[in-house]
């Protein structure tokens, strides 16, 4: 992928400004159905396929939490389990729920294919060379997969690249999410920059790529 088409950009939420940071001890008590899924402190269980995994939302970056919940509630994003526990989440509630899983620490997972590191360590720093170039994930989702961290304060000068923590994440979780982008049954990321980077990675680059970012802690 050409450095020229990575597209920036800035979302807004539905009164189109970020909203405020949220308090998380305030989250704790309103994330506790969350918890049934993602876990008490956001490191939900591993699951074996073909069971869907939950993701991991423990140091995830607020802003992108908010985001995907409003994306959920909106149509903009739909999963069978999330879409209609997004639809109870009220408004008022969503920047503290998202404060408290940013809080915590991801826990990552250790290799279960660890044949694939080397590949996938390679994609996540070097990025893809030719025929089908792909930008390093490294370049918008940070060291050790920690997401733009700094988003509320590039928010003053917009427009800025909303990328989540990866590090950590379910490597069967992130596969899903990008044959889902690949294949366009998840269409809610702004200039399609996922989407664009997933079309350009092999089976085998997906399953490299999501093994090695799983194995990364922040």
């Amino acid at each position: 992928m050409r450095r020229s088409t990575l597209v920036v950009f800035a979302f807004a939420l539905a009164g189109g400004q970020a909203g405020a940071a949220g308090n998380p001890e305030l989250g704790q008590q309103k994330a506790a159905v969350c918890m049934a899924c993602h876990g008490p402190d956001g490191n939900s269980p591993a699951l074996p396929e073909p069971a869907q995994p939950w993701p991991k939302l423990a140091g995830q970056v607020p802003e992108y939490i908010v985001k995907q919940i409003h994306d959920f509630k909106a149509g903009r994003r739909s999963n069978d389990q999330m879409s209609p526990q997004a639809q109870m989440i009220a408004d008022a509630d969503i920047a503290d729920i998202a404060a408290f899983f940013a809080a915590q620490r991801v826990t990552p997972q250790e290799a279960a294919q660890k044949d694939l590191l080397a590949r996938g360590e390679q994609i996540f720093l070097k990025g893809k060379g030719r025929p089908q170039v792909v930008a390093a994930c490294i370049g918008c989702h940070g060291f050790n997969g920690v997401g733009n961290r700094d988003w509320s304060k590039l928010m003053a000068k917009p427009p800025a690249l909303l990328a989540p923590a990866i590090g950590g994440q379910h490597a069967n979780y992130l596969v899903r999410q990008l044959k889902a982008y690949r294949d366009g049954s998840r269409k809610n990321d702004p200039g399609k920059v996922m989407a664009d980077i997933a079309g350009r990675l092999d089976e085998n680059e997906v399953l490299a790529v999501a093994e090695y970012i799983s194995t990364l802690g922040h």
